[in-house]
């Protein structure tokens, strides 16, 4: 699938992002990002320092952004989401750069996309992400921890956040995606596969509404600028790998609310 705008949003990431930065510097920050994930988490996620930096903040956008994206079309294309919620609304918790809520609002060809993240910067990005796709959305800063069901059937993702909250920030995101689904949303969580970034996994999604979990190995084909990124810090761009729980609208007769 080749979502419309895509080249036009690679170029803004790149006019922004590389204006007073030179290709070095951003593989540079990419390692250190990386870095922080793998070897550093909990020190690196605690003090916020993941996005501390310009070299760091603009990785993130032209490496993990498009390769997000990527991802969230092939997984909701996969679970045959449309399906089930096309043209809804989208809730893009822990939006980051806006790359998960966006891919999910091209995945189901809907136009109203809400990003929640306590970044400025992300909150920022995000806002970029949503217009340059052609996307009607909006953000607030808030935590995925305070988040509350959506007043309307809507789809809400979450990618890559809940491996960064405290158990118990984790233990009420989990009660408000119930909430959500019992009430005619639909979810999807998506985290990285490495058993050491979720290794509460499988009882977090246990309190989940009847969740579908897999595991993927996903091949992409990256932009050309964010495989040359990847391949300068050592990463493999070409395959993303995650772990998703994909929860759909319980259905009305079943609803305890």
């Amino acid at each position: 699938m080749s979502p419309p705008n895509l080249t036009l949003w690679l170029d803004d990431l790149e006019a922004r992002h590389l204006s007073s930065l030179t290709h070095r510097e951003v593989a540079r920050g990419l390692r250190a990002v990386s870095s922080s994930y793998v070897e550093r988490r909990a020190t690196a996620l605690a003090g916020g320092r993941v996005l501390d930096g310009a070299g760091k903040r603009a990785a993130f956008a032209l490496y993990y952004g498009p390769l997000h994206l990527l991802a969230t079309l092939q997984i909701l294309e996969a679970l045959d989401a449309a399906s089930v919620c096309a043209g809804w609304p989208i809730v893009d918790v822990g939006c980051g750069t806006g790359a998960v809520g966006a891919g999910a609002a091209l995945a189901l060809q809907s136009t109203a996309v809400h990003g929640l993240d306590v970044h400025p910067w992300a909150l920022t990005e995000a806002r970029h992400t949503y217009a340059v796709l052609g996307l009607q959305g909006t953000v607030t800063r808030a935590s995925a921890a305070r988040l509350r069901r959506p007043l309307r059937p809507s789809l809400v993702v979450c990618g890559y956040v809940a491996n960064e909250l405290t158990d118990v920030d984790r233990e009420h995101l989990g009660r408000a995606l119930t909430e959500s689904v019992r009430h005619g949303s639909s979810v999807l969580v998506i985290e990285p596969l490495a058993r050491s970034a979720a290794p509460w996994w499988l009882q977090w999604t246990a309190t989940l509404p009847a969740p579908r979990l897999d595991e993927w190995k996903l091949q992409v084909m990256p932009p050309e600028l964010t495989r040359a990124l990847g391949e300068s810090a050592g990463l493999t761009p070409t395959q993303v790998n995650v772990r998703t729980a994909w929860c759909t609208p319980t259905p009305a007769g079943d609803r305890r609310y």
